[in-house]
């Protein structure tokens, strides 16, 4: 998930008031001439290609209005306080831990892309060259930590009691069938760890960063497995507008050629579109909430 940000930042708030506070099942606020209007918050408005995902949603007759926020615990709560309609900022695995958390009910009503999250080395060229008893730099916070986990055991590296998950943590690696130990720290140190380890799990922003170059990637995990699912990126709504049809052809647009080539102009080349539909993604969610109470209880 993919970028760490502190600070909270609003866009026009008054303007959200006004236009995107909508009861959940309404249907989108009307602008002038009736043309519907649907707020989403997002985090990365800056990017280029939310200009051209609003051009083409225009020319399908809605106005999208985006609200930007740098903190990635608000959009979830302004989406379920009515402040925006849509939010689009998270994968699966991390709306799960939000909603069982916050005794939620938000849904995923479409996919968006999933990024690999690859293994880098300065030291070595290939897997295979990491010596027995190497170590590996990981992300900390959970949901980068249990992803890199799962990534360290495809590349042969550790072993993961009961084959691992989407929730696993370093107490479930197996150390007597694992060839590395695991060094987890913070996601913004893990490139900077790089010289003093034999490799490092690095998120897409960090490694851009840190200008990491392709050259310098000896494994990223298969976007197409199942272990990548609940890291798939979605639109989340209310659960009460998860068949609103103005949010479903937002959707739609969101992978018209236009936008998914200025996607991958911004985002780089590993973007991996995704088309999982609706009632699949929601299944999905569930089953990882369901994982969490299990873990909880």
């Amino acid at each position: 998930m993919p970028r760490a940000r502190r600070a909270l930042l609003l866009l026009l708030p008054a303007l959200i008031l006004a236009a995107a506070c909508a009861a959940p099942g309404s249907t989108p606020a009307a602008g002038s001439g009736g043309a519907p209007v649907v707020t989403i918050g997002v985090s990365d408005e800056s990017e280029n290609y939310w200009k051209v995902y609003k051009d083409e949603a225009a020319a399908a007759g809605i106005t999208v209005q985006l609200v930007n926020f740098t903190d990635y615990n608000q959009p979830n709560p302004a989406l379920s306080q009515n402040q925006l309609q849509l939010n689009q900022f998270q994968h699966l695995q991390y709306l799960a831990n939000y909603n069982v958390k916050n005794n939620d009910t938000l849904v995923p009503i479409g996919a968006t892309a999933v990024y690999p999250l690859p293994l880098y080395s300065l030291k070595h060229t290939s897997v295979d060259q990491i010596p027995q008893g190497g170590q590996i730099a990981i992300p900390n916070d959970p949901t980068n930590e249990a992803r890199s986990l799962l990534v360290l055991q495809a590349a042969k590296l550790i072993s993961l009691r009961g084959g691992g998950n989407s929730l696993s943590t370093i107490n479930d690696i197996d150390q007597t069938t694992s060839k590395v130990t695991v060094l987890p720290v913070d996601a913004a140190q893990t490139a900077a760890n790089l010289a003093s380890v034999d490799g490092a799990i690095v998120n897409n922003n960090y490694a851009t960063a840190a200008k990491l170059g392709k050259d310098k990637r000896i494994f990223a995990d298969d976007p197409n497995s199942d272990a990548s699912k609940p890291y798939i990126n979605t639109f989340v709504a209310r659960a009460a507008d998860k068949d609103n049809p103005t949010y479903q052809q937002l959707v739609a647009i969101y992978h018209s050629p236009e936008v998914e080539a200025a996607i991958r102009a911004d985002l780089g080349e590993d973007t991996i579109f995704k088309n999982n539909d609706a009632a699949d993604l929601q299944a999905e969610t569930v089953r990882i909430e369901d994982d969490i109470r299990k873990i909880g209880s």
